[in-house]
C-alpha cells in the first residue's frame, strides 16, 4: 500500500501519512512518495489549502533508519542532489511544501521526530495536541539535522536552543515545542483545528496569501533593503492582477469574494 494518500475536500487537499504500524516512520517509498505529492498538489492552480496529517498513533516518529540501513546504495542516492535542484530527496521531502503557493498546516500527535518534525517545520503551520512529542533525534543517530532544518529552525528559535535540542536528541512535548516556538497552536483536537483554520484562509485571495507566504520566506532572513524591494514586487503583482480588485469589492460590500484561480505561484 502506498505510505502517503490525498484527499480532497473542496479547495483543501489532506495529505495522509498511512503507515500506522511503524508510527509513518519515513521509508524511502513514504519520501518518494510525499516528494511526488508535493510535486502533483503544486501544479493545481484550484487548490487554496493543504493539511498533513498522520493516521494511527503518531504524526511521524522519524527516518526508518533500519530500512535506509539495509539499502545503502539507495540511501545514497537519495543523499545525492539533482543538478536541477538545491536539495536532495531528504531535504526536499520537507522543502516541497515551501515551494508550494498555498498555506500548509501540519497536525502533530502522538511522537513527532527527527524527519516528523524537519518536514513539519517546513509547513507555515503546525497544530499539535499538547502531549504530543517532538524531537530533534537525529544525534541520536550519530547524525545532523539535515532535512532543511538548518533553515527552518533559524527561522523559529534561538540558536543556542537549537543547538541544545539538535545535539542532545532530547524529547519534549508540544507544550514545551510552543514555548520554543516551534508549535504554532495546541489543541485537544488539532485535525478539527487545521480543518477550521483552512476554511478562513480560504476566504481570501488566493494570490495575497500566496504572496505573503513568498514574502516572508524570501524576506525573513533578507537585508533590509532587500525586504523593502520584495514588498514592492510582491506588492505591485498584487495590485496588477483581478483577485485584488475583487478582494475590495467584497471587503466593500461586506460579502465574501469569489476569486479567480491563483496566479501568483512563485
Amino acid at each position: 500500500m502506498n505510505p502517503v494518500r490525498i484527499e480532497r475536500h473542496g479547495a483543501v487537499a489532506e495529505v495522509v501519512l498511512q503507515r500506522p504500524e511503524k508510527h509513518n516512520a519515513v521509508s524511502e517509498q513514504t519520501l518518494l512518495s510525499l516528494i511526488a505529492a508535493g510535486k502533483q498538489l503544486r501544479g493545481d492552480a484550484d487548490l487554496r489549502a493543504i493539511i498533513i496529517h498522520g493516521e494511527g498513533a503518531s504524526f511521524c516518529s522519524g527516518l526508518d533508519i533500519p530500512s535506509f540501513m539495509k539499502q545503502p546504495k539507495s540511501m545514497l542516492l537519495n543523499f545525492l542532489r539533482p543538478l536541477w535542484r538545491s536539495t536532495n530527496n531528504f531535504q526536499e521531502v520537507a522543502w516541497v511544501w515551501r515551494r508550494l503557493a498555498v498555506p500548509v498546516i501540519v497536525v502533530m500527535h502522538g511522537r513527532c521526530y527527527g524527519a516528523g518534525l524537519q518536514i513539519a517545520l517546513a509547513a507555515d503551520f503546525r497544530l499539535a495536541t499538547p502531549d504530543c512529542e517532538l524531537s530533534i533525534m537525529e544525534a541520536k543517530w550519530g547524525l545532523i539535522p539535515d532535512m532543511s532544518g538548518t533553515v527552518t529552525l533559524r527561522e523559529l528559535m534561538p540558536i543556542d536552543v537549537a543547538k541544545r535540542l539538535s545535539m542532545t536528541a532530547e524529547t519534549f512535548s508540544a507544550t514545551k515545542g510552543k514555548e520554543y516556538g516551534l508549535v504554532t497552536e495546541l489543541h485537544d483536537d488539532p485535525l478539527t483545528a487545521a480543518r477550521e483554520l483552512a476554511q478562513t484562509l480560504i476566504m481570501r485571495s488566493p494570490d495575497s496569501v500566496a504572496a505573503t507566504k513568498f514574502l516572508f520566506q524570501r524576506a525573513w532572513p533578507a537585508s533590509v533593503c532587500k525586504a523593502f524591494m520584495l514588498e514592492r514586487f510582491y506588492q505591485l503583482r498584487l495590485l496588477l492582477g483581478k483577485n485584488q480588485r475583487i478582494a475590495v469589492k467584497a471587503a466593500t460590500e461586506k460579502k465574501l469574494g469569489t476569486f479567480l484561480p491563483r496566479r501568483m505561484n512563485r
